[in-house]
């Protein structure tokens, strides 16, 4: 039996979409990991075109989402949703990129880096293991943090350089780490469904050059928030009136840069100052107000 050029093309698809791995993990849209983002919606009004949509997946699954810049070689936000986790940090996970900002890859998984010389076809899109080598005001901090997830592969999966931002080490290790272990205790004691997290940046133009080249975009501010619809409405009021959804930004700066706190709406009109969004520019869908 003879089959057509059209049945043909359709086995193959058909077969593609079969095999683990076999989706295309970057994009311009979300549509394939819709289940990281509240109402499987990503933040509205975000303007630059130029912009790559990664579904971040290991292992043969989806781990969650970023919005990554390819010439500032920075996510510009993670969105992940958070496991009840006792916070412990692993750290003996290899370093990860992903491959098809580089080339058509055939597998959508990360890979870990080259441990000495990279490829530069993997430098032209995202940032290697060698950027951060003489950058020692920064640490590779993650939007998606290990200490939010609790499966390992989970955990594992927070470890590519698609996730990774440059930050100050006494914001990274000080108020930073406060911040996301004060968010961790209170949804793991207060949020009684799935939250959804958003964390990001904002960039001014400052970099990281390695053999006088620009290399690395150096966020301005650190941002995140959280959407938790279905949580304890007989938490203390210190804590209630911090749901369904709450924010945060601190400065990644040597100085003054502790985490404020305050309500979505505000964070949205600093971003609008800051980021290249329009101003209907909304993190969460209907502002995280219900989830019927």
């Amino acid at each position: 039996m003879k089959l057509s050029l059209a049945s043909i093309a359709l086995l193959l698809a058909f077969c593609a979409a079969s095999v683990p791995g076999a989706w295309a993990s970057v994009g311009h849209s979300f549509r394939d990991c819709k289940e990281f983002l509240y109402k499987g919606t990503p933040p509205q009004g975000v303007k630059d075109e130029s912009l790559k949509a990664i579904c971040q997946r290991y292992d043969n699954s989806p781990r969650f989402v970023t919005l990554y810049d390819p010439k500032m070689r920075i996510p510009v936000y993670s969105a992940y949703t958070f496991k009840k986790s006792d916070g412990e940090k692993r750290v003996n996970y290899p370093w990860m990129y992903e491959p098809q900002l580089s080339s058509s890859s055939g597998t959508s998984n990360m890979i870990p880096l080259p441990q000495e010389n990279s490829d530069p076809h993997i430098e032209e899109n995202q940032a290697v293991l060698q950027d951060y080598a003489d950058a020692v005001l920064y640490e590779r901090g993650p939007l998606n943090p290990d200490k939010h997830q609790a499966d390992p592969a989970d955990k594992a999966a927070t470890y590519t350089l698609t996730n990774i931002v440059p930050q100050i080490k006494d914001f990274y290790n000080g108020h930073w780490d406060s911040y996301l272990d004060s968010i961790r205790q209170r949804l793991n004691n207060y949020c009684n469904g799935k939250a959804y997290i958003i964390t990001g940046v904002t960039t001014s133009g400052n970099v990281i050059r390695r053999q006088n080249v620009d290399r690395v975009g150096i966020p301005k501010y650190i941002w995140s928030a959280y959407c938790c619809p279905s949580f304890d409405s007989n938490a203390p009021y210190e804590v209630r009136y911090k749901f369904p959804t709450f924010a945060a930004y601190g400065l990644n700066e040597l100085v003054n840069n502790y985490v404020v706190e305050v309500s979505p709406r505000k964070l949205e009109h600093l971003l609008k100052r800051e980021m290249d969004v329009d101003q209907n520019f909304q993190l969460f869908y209907r502002d995280c107000i219900s989830d019927i």
